[in-house]
Order: structure tokens, then C-alpha cells, then sequence
């Protein structure tokens, strides 16, 4: 999945200037920066929810940047969203198997596949609660949950460690990275920074619409530039080792 030289500007003001970005199978990449950097805005774009003025999003190869999100979705890119998803008077069951419904497969692969991801994301011990009765790290499972109903290629995490306590934080790490072993494609925008370097292949760090630099985890937290404009001096190299590995 490829990002070509994306620009948009709002009332005059530019907040993506020119970016390019690739995510590929089997790789967990980070878009990371300060508010107002710009991230927000080109993860949405590579969602589907804001239309770029100029620039292009390849998809295998195909021009989606026109695509809607729904779109996108049958294409196998999937979206979890920043913003609580779960319908609170549903239960675990229920939550994902709306999901499973709006997919063109037959009932038996529907219960197949709602057994097996509440399996894979230990959630079925939920399966009769209702979304309101939920912990914030119980929520998140269940939302990526819906997230990987359709078997996407790539998945879009927006602000996957808001809202959720660090034990849970280290459960969702582990989540990720096994979805990557499984060969999908991971971009995640993310403030908690440390945390996502945790589990990154590679990060770009964006400032004032445009990339500042890129690399791995360790390059990023080492660059002079990125400890300037986003890290700060103080940001340790040590403090990043690659989780899963």
C-alpha cells in the first residue's frame, strides 16, 4: 500500500505538503508527531475519510483515492477507529456478528469465523456482555475483532492505546504483532509514542505537513531532527527494543 505525495490544505492553510508513505504485508509501520503535525489528517486520508486535493493512494498497484472507505474495506483494508465502536446495548456476540452479517459468505462460515476470532482475540469468556459493561482494553479486543471480521490485508489502527490501562496497553501490543506474523500490513497513528515504537518496523515522524524522517524505531529515536521537533533531548535509544523478536 502506497501513499504518493498527498497534499491537502484547509481555509488556505496547508496540513499535508507533499507525503509519501508505503505500508507492505507483514509489516507494522508508525505515523507519528506532534499536534498539528498533520498525521490526523493523512492517516484519513489513507482511510478514506478525507479526499487529498492532490497526490494518490495505490492499493496493490490501484489507484483507490477515490475510493470510498466501504470501498476500501471490500478491498481488504480495514479501519479501527479512534472513537469507541462497540454498541453499548449489544453483546460481544452480537458486536461482531453484525459485522459478519454485511459479508458475502454463508452462515456456517459466519459462525466459523465469529467462534474463531473471539477465540484469537480471548474475548469468548465476553460473549454474553454487553459492549456498556466493557473495560477499555476488553473493547479494544472486541473492536479489532470487528476490524479483522472481513479478513482484511491492512489494518488502519487510529490511537490503538487511548483509553486503555497499561496492562492492556501490552495485550494490544501483542495483538498487533501477531496479526503481523500472520502476514497483514499494521499502520498505526499513535501519541503514545514509546509504545508504538515498541512495536514498529518503522516510523515516520511527521511536523508542519511533511515527513521529517523515517526509518526504524531505533534510527527515528536517535535522529536530531526527531528529538527536536517531536521526541524531545531526552528520549533514550535504550528505552526502545523491538517487542515480538
Amino acid at each position: 500500500m502506497t501513499v504518493e505525495l498527498v497534499c491537502k490544505a484547509y481555509k488556505g492553510r496547508t496540513v499535508a505538503d507533499h507525503v509519501s508513505l508505503t505500508i507492505k504485508k507483514g509489516e507494522i509501520v508508525g505515523l507519528l508527531g506532534p499536534n498539528g503535525a498533520g498525521k490526523t489528517t493523512t492517516f484519513y486520508m489513507v482511510v478514506g475519510l478525507v479526499k487529498p486535493d492532490s497526490g494518490r493512494v495505490l492499493y496493490n498497484g490501484r489507484d483507490i483515492t477515490k475510493k470510498a472507505m466501504y470501498q476500501r474495506a471490500r478491498m481488504g483494508i480495514g479501519y479501527l477507529p479512534q472513537e469507541a465502536s462497540v454498541f453499548r446495548k449489544l453483546t460481544v456476540r452480537e458486536n461482531i456478528w453484525l459485522i459478519l452479517e454485511g459479508i458475502n459468505i454463508s452462515d456456517e462460515e459466519r459462525h466459523e469465523r465469529l467462534e474463531r476470532l473471539m477465540k484469537d482475540l480471548d474475548i469468548a469468556r465476553l460473549s454474553d456482555s454487553l459492549g456498556y459493561s466493557l473495560s477499555g482494553g476488553e473493547r479494544r479486543r472486541v473492536e479489532i475483532a470487528r476490524a479483522l471480521a472481513a479478513e482484511p490485508s491492512f489494518i488502519l489502527l487510529d490511537e490503538p492505546f487511548a483509553g486503555v490501562d497499561p496492562i492492556a496497553v501490552q495485550d494490544i501490543q501483542s495483538i498487533v504483532i501477531a496479526l503481523q506474523k500472520k502476514g497483514l500490513g499494521l499502520l498505526i497513528t499513535d501519541h503514545n509514542v514509546r509504545e508504538t515504537l515498541a512495536i514498529v518496523d518503522r516510523a515516520y515522524i511527521m511536523s508542519l505537513g511533511k515527513i521529517l524522517v523515517s526509518g526504524s524505531a531505533q534510527f527515528v529515536a536517535k535522529d536530531e531532527t526527531a528529538r527536536k521537533f517531536y521526541l524531545g533531548e531526552r528520549f533514550q535509544l535504550d528505552q526502545i527494543e523491538k517487542l515480538g523478536q
